[in-house]
C-alpha cells in the first residue's frame, strides 16, 4: 500500500492562500474559490472515469463547500496532520470521497499524482476514507448517520482539553434520515456545543429517488431549530455566501450551529445536474469530454 506524506511547503503555502483570501475583496475571493472548485471538479471527473466507480453527483454537489472550508476557513497543518489543536473535519457522507481525497491533495496533504490509484487494488484512496491510511481524515464514513455523533465527540473533546478547536461535519440530506443524527443533534444542544458546526449539503436526492419522496425532511430548518442548533440556510454554489457563514459561526453563544446549503447533484456539468442517476454513474468517454469542456468555461 502506498504510503502517503504532505508536499513539503504545503503549510505555508496554504496558510499565505488563507490569510489572502481573508483580506481579498468579496469578488476576487469568490473568483478564486470558484477556479479552485471547478479544479476539483475537473480532477474528481478524472479519477471516477479512470476508476470506473465513484459517486460524482454528491461530490460535485459538495465541492463547493469543500473548497471553501479548506482554502479559506480551516484551521490545519498539511504537514502535521495529527496536530492537535487542529479544527475537525468530518466528512460523513463518506461515500463523496473522490472530492475529499481531491481537495486534500490540492492543500498538499499527499502529492496529486496518488489521485491516479483512487480505487485501485490496495490504494490508500478506496471508496470509503480511512484515517489509518490517508493523512487528513478525521474519521472513517461511509455507513450514513455516523459523522454527526463523531463530531459531538470531537467537539467536547475539545472543550474538556480547553482546545478553541472546531469540529465541522458535512452531512448529506438524505442520510439524515438516520435517527442517529437526531441522537446527535440532540446531545450537541445539550451540552451547549458552539464549537460544533454541521452543514448539510442539501441537494434534494438520494440513492434512487428524492428525498420527499422516500421520507420527507421539510421543513429542515425548523427541526434544527426545535433541536436547539442556530441555523442559516445559503446557496451551497455561492463562494461568498458559504465563505460569510462558515466565518460566522458559532451563530449563538452556547448553541450549536447548522448551515443548509441548498445545492444540485451534479453541479456543474448540464447533464449530470439534479439527474438522480448521477448518484453513482460512472460517465463514458464521450460524456467525461463533454463534462471536462463545461467544466473547463
Amino acid at each position: 500500500m502506498t504510503d502517503l506524506r504532505s508536499r513539503p511547503g504545503s503549510a505555508g503555502e496554504l496558510a499565505a492562500r488563507r490569510d489572502w483570501l481573508q483580506s481579498a475583496s468579496p469578488q476576487e475571493r469568490a473568483a478564486h474559490l470558484a477556479a479552485a472548485a471547478a479544479a476539483l471538479r475537473r480532477r474528481d471527473l478524472e479519477m471516477i472515469t479512470e476508476a470506473r466507480m465513484g459517486h460524482i453527483g454528491g461530490d460535485f454537489s459538495a465541492a463547493d463547500i469543500v473548497a471553501t472550508l479548506y482554502l479559506a476557513v480551516l484551521r490545519i497543518d498539511p504537514e502535521a496532520p495529527g496536530w492537535p489543536d487542529r479544527d475537525r473535519y468530518i466528512q460523513s457522507k463518506g461515500h463523496a470521497s473522490a472530492i475529499l481525497y481531491a481537495t486534500l491533495a490540492m492543500t498538499g496533504f499527499f502529492d496529486d499524482a496518488a489521485l491516479d490509484t483512487y480505487m485501485a487494488p490496495l490504494s490508500p484512496l478506496n471508496g470509503h476514507p480511512d484515517r489509518r491510511h490517508v493523512p487528513g481524515v478525521e474519521s472513517n464514513t461511509g455507513p450514513l448517520g455516523h459523522g454527526l455523533p463523531v463530531a459531538v465527540g470531537a467537539a467536547l473533546a475539545a472543550r474538556l482539553a480547553g482546545s478553541a478547536r472546531r469540529a465541522f461535519v458535512l452531512t448529506g440530506d438524505g442520510e439524515l434520515q438516520e435517527g442517529s443524527n437526531w441522537e446527535a443533534a440532540m446531545a450537541g444542544a445539550h451540552f451547549q456545543l458552539d464549537n460544533l458546526i454541521a452543514i448539510v449539503d442539501r441537494n434534494g436526492l438520494q440513492q434512487g429517488a428524492r428525498t420527499e419522496e422516500t421520507n420527507a425532511l421539510e421543513p429542515l430548518a425548523d427541526k434544527w431549530t426545535a433541536f436547539g442548533w442556530e441555523v442559516r440556510e445559503v446557496d451551497g454554489h455561492d463562494h461568498e455566501q458559504l465563505y460569510q457563514a462558515l466565518c460566522a459561526v458559532p451563530f449563538a453563544a452556547g448553541q450549536p450551529s447548522c448551515i443548509i446549503a441548498r445545492t444540485q447533484k451534479g453541479h456543474g456539468v448540464s447533464f449530470m445536474t439534479d439527474r438522480v442517476e448521477w448518484h453513482h454513474k460512472v460517465p463514458d468517454a464521450q460524456q467525461a469530454r463533454d463534462a471536462q469542456e463545461e467544466l473547463s468555461r
